[in-house]
């Protein structure tokens, strides 16, 4: 017979929270035996769903330093990470996001789904969101330090451009089929 293992009570105080190292993004937290990250200059992150009228999805392509490659993901960003902005609502930052990102506006913004981005690893919270009636009105390509590349993609071509781009090196946010599983609901 296999021994029970030892379950945390959910009544019970959690362990104390200790701060291992803290930078100007990121900190480290040891609590119980648990290691993971937390951010500390932002409420969470949010992934924009953003269709053209033409139904092509934005997507973006940018170098990431800590997996060193370039990444194909959605359009996505930080809540609450602009001094004087820390209560951000989330749908103000998506439409940020999407303008800073891609240069295209969204006169439609609505909320899609919500949760840990890995349970696991950290604390940070994402929410998906659908944005239409897009239009573009400036450059994009992000803010100081980033070198975002835009990418319209054909919903109906999407998956096999993925593919390509994987087959050319690039990876592929997992998020973005999570996106077009949003995309494809849309009518």
């Amino acid at each position: 017979m296999a021994k029970a293992k030892k379950q945390i009570s959910l009544t019970s105080a959690p362990p104390a929270k200790e701060i291992l190292a803290e930078g100007k993004y990121l900190r480290l937290i040891k609590q119980g035996h648990w290691e993971y990250a937390e951010r500390n200059n932002a409420t969470g992150a949010v992934v924009i769903v953003a269709l053209t009228n033409k139904g092509k999805l934005l997507l973006t392509e940018q170098y990431r330093v800590p997996i060193q490659a370039t990444v194909i993901e959605l359009p996505a960003g930080l809540v609450g990470d602009i001094p004087g902005e820390e209560d951000e609502a989330w749908a103000v930052a998506a439409k940020r996001e999407l303008l800073e990102e891609t240069g295209y506006s969204a006169k439609k913004i609505k909320p899609l789904v919500a949760g840990p981005i890995s349970a696991g690893f950290g604390t940070e919270m994402i929410s998906f969101f659908l944005a239409q009636k897009i239009e573009k009105i400036e450059q994009g390509g992000g803010v100081e330090g980033e070198d975002i590349r835009v990418h319209e993609v054909p919903l109906k071509r999407a998956v096999a451009w993925l593919r390509k781009k994987e087959r050319q090196g690039l990876l592929v946010d997992p998020k973005v089929f999570a996106g077009l599983y949003f995309a494809s609901l849309v009518k």
